[in-house]
């Protein structure tokens, strides 16, 4: 059985900054309100009337992800494209990919699972590689968020945590069993659903009853219990951890380099305090980007390679909670 591995990792944000301080002029926030709840500073959104998409940035993404990889767009055999903001409501941005980058007619998979689309999209990925189906796998998490966000004071408790941007990577095959990703964990539980969630659009929210409604339908906005989610994401995250980290026999000390979806600083501060791991073990950028959803994780692995704190032999260790609920964890080698 083969191992599968990253060989090239890409991401782009819109260049467009926009600050709590921009936020505070079109609803009743400030900065201080947000950094105490999420540690955000500023996140990257597309700026209205602009023709960037999550295909198109998830594309940009690919581009540098494909040739850091020291490949050709024709090597790639298939395409993993994880968001909860497609370009369309079918078909899915997976497809896009394929034409945008003028690849051959491959397989793309879309995968909705939200903050925890990365993760799940890794996994996937790196099953078929072991099997020897595929040899390069493109793997995209890509997020459009600002476009369906209620940016007044009523939606502030959601708006001011999501920005739009996209990462990406190669997943190769090795045969160096020791190399690459050692495990991976996935987990749901349904009956949360209704904790964070976007209602519409849905087939019994469709066309006929979207053009007669004469009343302001809040189902189109992002609706999250924040105190439920949190107090769920810090149980959650600790398990997926410890279950990465007993399969592989391995303790917090071992962890070269921890990073969590960025969903939230003070998650994030919970999680690295519970398992008592050092600030260099732990890689955050939530200030810059904020919550990127499926994009979080890998535009943050990313940026940590390219800031040389991900080395050669290096235990990386990903995890991720989000809606559905869902929750998962890789641990690699690097």
């Amino acid at each position: 059985m083969y191992n599968s591995k990253i060989s090239g990792l890409g991401f782009y944000v819109p260049d467009n900054v926009v600050t709590n301080e921009d936020l505070s002029k079109i609803m009743d926030t400030s900065d201080e309100w947000i950094q105490e709840r999420t540690g955000i500073k500023q996140r990257h959104w597309i700026k209205e009337g602009s023709n960037e998409t999550s295909a198109t940035m998830g594309a940009r993404a690919a581009e540098i992800a494909i040739e850091r990889a020291g490949l050709d767009k024709d090597d790639i055999d298939f395409i993993i494209f994880a968001t909860l903001s497609p370009d369309f409501y079918f078909p899915g941005c997976g497809v896009q990919i394929q034409e945008m980058l003028e690849m051959r007619t491959i397989g793309a998979l879309d995968i909705r699972n939200q903050c925890s689309g990365f993760v799940y999209a890794l996994s996937t990925g790196d099953q078929f590689i072991k099997t020897g189906m595929y040899k390069n796998i493109l793997v995209i998490g890509s997020e459009y968020h600002s476009n369906g966000l209620d940016k007044t004071t009523r939606g502030r408790g959601v708006s001011v945590i999501f920005g739009d941007g996209a990462g990406a990577c190669v997943l190769s095959r090795t045969e160096d069993n020791q190399k690459g990703i050692l495990s991976s964990h996935l987990h749901s539980e349904g009956k949360y659903a209704d904790k964070l969630i976007v209602e519409s659009p849905s087939i019994k929210h469709w066309v006929p009853e979207i053009l007669n409604s004469k009343e302001e339908d809040l189902s189109y906005f992002p609706y999250m219990d924040g105190t439920f989610v949190f107090k769920n994401a810090v149980v959650r995250f600790s398990e997926v951890i410890m279950e990465a980290l007993s399969v592989n026999k391995i303790g917090p000390d071992d962890i070269d380099l921890f990073i969590p979806h960025q969903a939230n600083l003070r998650i994030s501060q919970f999680i690295q305090q519970k398992f008592k791991l050092r600030d260099d073990q732990v890689y955050n950028n939530i200030t810059n980007y904020g919550n990127t959803t499926a994009a979080s994780i890998v535009i943050a692995l990313t940026e940590a390679w390219e800031k040389g704190k991900v080395k050669e032999d290096d235990i990386v260790l990903l995890a991720a909670f989000g809606s559905g609920f869902t929750w998962g964890s890789v641990l690699l080698r690097w």
